[in-house]
């Protein structure tokens, strides 16, 4: 086995997160090294697939820090770790004028305040995946260039299998290269390598009965070694059964121009969702994060609908950055349209009477203030319901469309992994999509990829750089 020993910092993963660590990291003086699996030079990553939006939770970061933790606890439902809340709050700002410093663009999207720091050039405002030469791909390819002036690498087809341990600290990173085994021994290692929704075995044990009927929204590139290598050292993992993501038309399974967008919780949210029976299984007021979840959730995450009317489908359909009106149906995505709830139900193949009667439910609780006596109850917590009452009435199929997992491993406010039974692993650090404490919970509280994964990443490299300890 041969051995690279003269570096300071291992990161694995040359996402967002993986190289903001590694160039804060240079940028302090230390000599670090990226792990990335992926071969090409504008390697597949989450990041690079994403809006390059940084937000937190719908707000714009250089509002009051004490804001910030108050919107993260109410979003999250008051499960989101303090700690992390305010780690995120404080230094959400400073990542953002960081990652500016260092080439980074961004534009202004008006007035919209959760689109102040969008990362350009930005995608067209057009269905489908569109990444090439967009903010989030240049973003990345400008980190690894100032990594390679600081005197740092990207080592690509380098695939992450296990942590090299001395008495208890972790002292790199055993790897594969073409097929022969590396080793990678620093000071300290930060695993930024994005979750695992990618391995369908880890879906399928923590999210979902069917996870082959889950539609990759992201990379898929996230499967999840991190989080093996962190737990065989003994690391501390969060809640691992939720993930960010959104309603999806069913045809993204065959029709690559209705995914990653437009998304449809405009739709859903707005309106109902329905399963094959017709009935409602959610609460939509959750909004679209949470109904996918719950979709995901069910036996059969392919059997469900949503369900909404001509005010839905002209209001809040037209109302996303890329709406689903009339995207979607520019795209070749299904949508059936009907003058009357029982064609619609004819038309979908579920049970018209039961439909009906769903309907007629939500409407009249809707009229009579009454949401929360239905069953499920209706919440307007986060979304407000509209009523399904003008004609025509429109029904899209959906599934789940999951883009990355919020659980995963424990981290302190410096990213220092955690423990199981207390106390931290000493050399040992993660960012982004491979923790958790922030997101999920019972009210699968997002928070933003993006933001957490460039401020993370930069507080790791930091703490490395002054020997911080929890």
């Amino acid at each position: 086995m041969s051995s690279r020993s003269d570096f300071d910092v291992v990161v694995v993963g040359g996402g967002l997160g993986g190289l903001s660590a590694a160039c804060r990291a240079s940028q302090l003086g230390l000599k670090a090294v990226v792990l990335e699996r992926g071969t090409d030079a504008q390697y597949l990553c989450n990041s690079r697939f994403s809006g390059g939006i940084l937000h937190i939770n719908g707000h714009n970061v250089e509002e009051p820090a004490e804001d910030l933790v108050k919107a993260i606890d109410e979003f999250t439902l008051g499960q989101a770790d303090r700690e992390l809340a305010r780690a995120l709050a404080v230094d959400a700002r400073r990542a953002v004028a960081w990652l500016r410093d260092e080439g980074a663009k961004f534009i202004r999207v008006g007035q919209i305040v959760w689109q102040q720091h969008v990362m350009a050039p930005p995608r067209p405002i057009t269905p489908g995946l569109d990444w090439k030469g967009r903010g989030p791909d240049v973003t990345l390819r400008t980190l690894e260039a100032n990594l390679l002036k600081r005197g740092g690498s990207v080592q690509r087809g380098t695939a992450a299998r296990a942590l090299m341990e001395h008495q208890g600290v972790c002292v790199g990173v055993e790897a594969e290269v073409g097929g022969k085994p590396v080793q990678f021994g620093a000071k300290a290692v930060i695993i930024a390598d994005g979750g695992f929704q990618g391995d369908l075995g880890l879906i399928g044990q923590h999210i979902t009965p069917a996870p082959v009927k889950l539609k990759q929204r992201g990379a898929a590139t996230g499967v999840g070694d991190g989080l093996r290598m962190a737990q065989g050292m003994g690391a501390a993992v969060t809640a691992l059964d939720a993930f960010y993501g959104h309603m999806l038309s069913r045809d993204s399974f065959s029709n690559d121009k209705v995914w990653p967008y437009p998304q449809l919780d405009e739709l859903g949210t707005a309106g109902i969702v329905v399963d094959s029976r017709g009935e409602r299984f959610t609460d939509e007021g959750m909004g679209g994060i949470f109904v996918a979840n719950m979709i995901a959730r069910l036996a059969d995450p392919l059997s469900t609908w949503a369900v909404f009317d001509e005010d839905v489908w002209n209001g809040p359909g037209k109302s996303a950055r890329i709406p689903a009106n009339p995207n979607l149906t520019r795209a070749g995505g299904t949508v059936h349209q009907a003058p009357t709830l029982r064609a619609l139900a004819q038309s979908m193949q579920i049970p018209p009477e039961r439909f009906e009667l769903t309907v007629a439910a939500y409407n009249q609780a809707l009229s009579a203030g009454k949401l929360a006596s239905l069953q499920p109850a209706r919440s307007s917590l986060r979304i407000p319901a509209m009523p399904i009452a003008k004609a025509p009435f429109y029904a899209v199929p959906l599934c789940a469309g999951i883009t990355y997992t919020m659980g995963g491993i424990a981290i302190d406010p410096h990213g220092q992994v955690q423990r199981q039974g207390g106390g931290a692993i000493a050399g040992l650090y993660a960012a982004g999509a491979s923790t958790g404490g922030l997101e999920g919970g019972t009210g699968i509280g997002y928070v933003g990829g993006l933001i957490k994964a460039a401020t993370f990443g930069i507080r790791a490299a930091e703490a490395i750089a002054q020997g911080t300890k929890p």
